[in-house]
């Protein structure tokens, strides 16, 4: 027996129910880069969910910055509701998104996470903001 197939595929059914879910919560920065440069920026809001320094350092372009460690009922009173968070962090690596996402959804918004984080989104060639925009700098770190 070949190790790929160790254990079976799910049924079809069951592998749509589970893909399906999966796409629910994360979107590829292929997707949102087309979405960004088409102008389609409306009902989601690009989130960095590390540090302010790190913000300032470099950013998926239009991103806001929530730091996870500071969302709190009264830090976010003025997030539209109606509205989809997509958080990043720094990479795959990198939870700051994840803890992003589960305080903003503990909170009551709808939210999904950008594979990948913005170390993804630069390899990808991707345009970014903040101190190191145009530079060769690596120092991306995961500052959460």
């Amino acid at each position: 027996m070949t190790r790929t197939l160790a254990y079976p595929a799910a049924a079809p059914e069951a592998a749509v129910e589970y893909f399906g879910a999966e796409l629910g919560f994360e979107v590829d920065p292929d997707d949102l880069v087309q979405d960004l440069e088409a102008g389609r920026t409306e009902g989601y809001v690009v989130v960095e969910t590390r540090a302010p320094e790190a913000f300032a350092h470099a950013r998926i372009p239009g991103a806001v910055n929530l730091p996870y460690r500071n969302l709190t009922a009264e830090s976010t009173k003025h997030l539209d509701r109606d509205l989809v968070y997509v958080c990043y962090c720094e990479s795959a690596v990198c939870n700051a998104a994840t803890k992003g996402a589960l305080k903003l959804a503990e909170l009551g918004f709808k939210v999904k996470r950008l594979s990948g984080g913005i170390t993804g989104w630069i390899a990808a060639g991707y345009p970014v903001e903040g101190s190191t925009a145009g530079t060769t700098e690596p120092g991306i770190r995961c500052a959460c």
